[in-house]
């Protein structure tokens, strides 16, 4: 297992392990989980696609969709929606449409899917009274440490 991987579930046990502030930090987890975890992968994923890094974006685009899952797992409840079935309804035909884009190796078509991912991140946040958590395609790297051109061989 990826040692990132295997931290979330120990971060959030964490949070959650105290009953009395398991009711309290409920709501609280799921956007921590989303900032934390979820973002960044979305942020890595756009800025790989626009350098047509296209091996990195499919490794990103795996990670999102192992951290989505996650997520899933983690707190698979959030008021009265099924994060499972939230995750299945708006997001997994865009991170398909995504993962053709990326073996066709198309910018264009990049573009277009990523562009319906990040709508179907704002459709969930608009439906679960969290429209003031508006998503964008990134418009600088986040991560000045790290290169998303392509390695050149």
């Amino acid at each position: 297992m990826n040692p990132v991987r295997s931290a979330i579930p120990i971060a959030v046990a964490a949070v959650l392990t105290v009953p009395n502030l398991a009711a309290a930090q409920h709501a609280a987890a799921l956007g921590d989980l989303m900032t934390a975890f979820v973002q960044p992968r979305h942020i890595k994923l756009g800025l790989a696609g626009n350098q047509h890094n296209w091996p990195y974006a499919a490794y990103e685009l795996d990670q999102l969709r192992e951290t989505l899952k996650d997520v899933a797992e983690i707190l698979p409840k959030y008021r009265d929606l099924s994060i499972p079935d939230m995750i299945t309804k708006t997001v997994n035909e865009p991170l398909a449409a995504v993962d053709r884009a990326i073996k066709a190796e198309d910018s264009k078509q990049f573009a277009a899917a990523y562009g319906q991912l990040t709508a179907a991140c704002n459709a969930c946040h608009q439906s679960y009274d969290r429209a003031v958590i508006v998503i964008q395609p990134p418009i600088g790297a986040a991560f000045p440490d790290q290169a998303f051109r392509p390695v050149q061989k």
